[in-house]
């Protein structure tokens, strides 16, 4: 191939179309070439997205940004779905997230759920913020200056002024401490040895026999009383349920309603006796309620008290006679 003039233009136009071919591909220029539909999202802060960027669904490229403009005081952003058998719910929500520190903005779409309705052309999705990065730059900035400012704080003086009482009363009661450290290795060598009350709790096996035979009895004891309280149980259910069923003394007593009635006009009858003695009804009645009759009752007693009072020096005969006198 001759290296002409011609030949030098025609690898530069074919450079130039496969370099445009590739800007549109990356900038989304072909995608209006593509059949879809378009869904639109409001945000606070769009975090660097621009016109471009994919629309993902479950990390899957389903679209592109359309368009990216101020309303009010929010940001619209105009998605545009390449696919249309792609169905994407009123109930989703659009998230804008990004790839790593300094990776692409993209905008993520969930799924919905079964109840929400398929989004049609020129619907609003719901919104989700998420945090701005450079306010998470920011926090994170100030968090790595207070660390900075505490390890600055541990100078080699501040270390000083603290463990210097901690080293003095170190030396001060050096003799003692190494006294008490020396008892304490005696004391763990005695309890190895099986020295003590403690050594032979932890190493004599009769104890240990000793103690599981004792947790033994006493499971057998639990089961037993256990086996007898279910016992008494059962036999309580089944009094209860025989006395429901009308069964023996009290099973009658809270059942029978005959024998209800009849205690209710006892009670009643009773009632009404009574009602009558208050008023005076009646023999016993008028004993209770007969003033006359108590005074005579007293006089009598009174006279047969006085007649007895000279009965000791008295024959049998004499007595009668006295009491008759007495009396009439």
């Amino acid at each position: 191939m001759k290296n002409t003039l011609e030949t030098r233009l025609g690898l530069f136009f074919a450079l130039a179309l496969v370099s445009a071919f590739l800007i549109l591909e990356m900038l989304g220029g072909f995608s209006f070439f593509q059949k879809g539909y378009r869904l639109n999202a409001l945000f606070d802060n769009v975090q660097e997205l621009k016109v471009g960027d994919p629309v993902k669904m479950a990390g899957v490229n389903i679209g592109r940004v359309d368009a990216v403009a101020l309303t009010n005081t929010q940001v619209r952003v105009t998605l545009r779905v390449f696919e249309e058998t792609t169905q994407i719910r009123t109930d989703s929500k659009a998230t804008i997230k990004f790839v790593g520190l300094l990776g692409q903005n993209f905008i993520a779409v969930d799924f919905g759920t079964a109840k929400g309705a398929v989004a049609t052309d020129g619907a609003f999705l719901q919104s989700v913020e998420q945090p701005d990065l450079s306010q998470l730059m920011a926090k994170l900035d100030n968090v790595a200056s207070g660390v900075e400012n505490i390890t600055r704080s541990f100078s080699g003086d501040t270390f000083n002024n603290l463990l210097g009482p901690v080293t003095d009363f170190l030396k001060q009661n050096q003799q003692p401490l190494t006294d008490s450290i020396a008892n304490m290795r005696t004391i763990s060598q005695n309890i190895v040895e099986g020295k003590g009350t403690v050594g032979k709790l932890i190493n004599e096996p009769e104890l240990y026999d000793s103690a599981m035979a004792t947790l033994s009895t006493l499971q057998t004891n639990l089961a037993d009383m256990s086996g007898e309280l279910n016992a008494t149980l059962a036999d309580a259910r089944a009094t209860v349920a025989d006395m429901r069923a009308g069964k023996g003394t009290i099973g009658k007593l809270m059942t029978d309603e005959s024998l209800f009635t009849e205690t209710k006009d006892a009670m009643t009858q009773m009632k009404e006796i009574m009602q009558k003695i208050n008023h005076g009804e009646g023999t016993i009645g008028q004993l209770v309620n007969d003033q006359a009759l108590l005074k005579s009752v007293k006089l009598s007693l009174q006279k047969l008290d006085k007649a007895t009072e000279g009965l000791e020096d008295t024959g049998p005969l004499q007595v009668i006679g006295i009491m008759a006198g007495q009396l009439f």
